[in-house]
């Protein structure tokens, strides 16, 4: 679906410079800080900007010549795009049928927007953040798209408004086996729950790619005094930080120290742990 081959993106001072695949049928969840560079791996990926170096292609296609009909192949929810505020939910379905064609069935996305609370006659300028959200959501799901890229479809919302907007997105992979999802989030404790790979980015590099069942079954944060700490085999650690009680210790290794740290108490490792650990400073 998606094959990156050592990208380079300058933005200023700032530089994107990683590798990265998604096959197809896989669901991975791009996290880490804002301005981390997801925004611009996206509109890579998608052909918006062009790489300084290395190569981007998605559907098995330079990213930058993309046709119509590879495009038409693609749902996308970005950020900071969007339709007319003017504009209603019928007004959409005219303009995604005139844009999809034979691809895209109105009656069917019309009666999914009724499903989800849209009315189909209000302006988008009257809908909530939710409604909006849900809104991107369906029309990147609209057209039977095999590869949906979406960037922070849950920002801003409760977790009432997350929670249906991520059961959308499992019925629609699931209507398909080779259908794929890259996702961002700045919540990254909706994304252990979708995505069957994580990919932790970090200053425009990926800092972490890993496995979400290894994620939650191996590793573990490990808090220590000092004196334990000093006494810790330190051979598994990803990374220690100091804090005010001592240390905190990201390890991929949690079945090592179960059985071998009798002085460190091991808690389950979150997304945000790895987060919070891998661009923090520590050792």
């Amino acid at each position: 679906m998606i094959h990156v081959t050592d990208l380079e993106k300058r933005h200023g001072d700032f530089q994107l410079r990683l590798s990265f695949d998604l096959p197809p049928g896989s669901v991975c969840g791009i996290i880490g800080r804002n301005g981390a560079g997801k925004s611009t791996l996206f509109k890579c990926i998608l052909g918006l900007q062009r790489p300084d170096g290395g190569s981007v292609r998605t559907l098995g296609c330079d990213a930058g010549r993309l046709s119509p009909a590879e495009k038409a192949r693609i749902g996308v929810a970005m950020s900071d795009s969007g339709f007319s505020s003017y504009l209603n939910v019928r007004d959409i379905s005219r303009i995604l049928g005139a844009f999809f064609g034979a691809s895209f069935e109105s009656d069917a996305f019309l009666a999914r927007c009724a499903d989800c609370g849209l009315p189909a006659d209000k302006r988008l300028k009257e809908f909530s953040t939710g409604m909006l959200a849900r809104l991107r959501v369906l029309v990147a799901c609209s057209h039977n798209a095999k590869l949906l890229i979406l960037d922070e479809p849950t920002a801003g919302l409760d977790v009432v408004a997350r929670t249906e907007i991520l059961d959308m997105l499992r019925r629609y992979l699931a209507e398909d086996p080779e259908r794929s999802l890259l996702i961002s989030s700045h919540i990254s404790g909706d994304l252990d729950r979708l995505c069957d790979r994580i990919c932790l980015l970090h200053e425009g590099r990926i800092l972490l790619e890993e496995d979400t069942d290894r994620i939650l079954s191996d590793y573990a944060v490990l808090r220590l005094s000092p004196e334990g700490y000093e006494r810790l085999d330190r051979q598994y650690l990803l990374h220690s930080k100091k804090e005010a009680f001592g240390w905190s210790c990201l390890t991929n290794e949690k079945r090592f120290y179960a059985e071998n740290a009798p002085d460190a108490v091991l808690e389950p490792c979150s997304l945000d742990d790895l987060l919070l650990l891998l661009t923090e400073g520590g050792n």
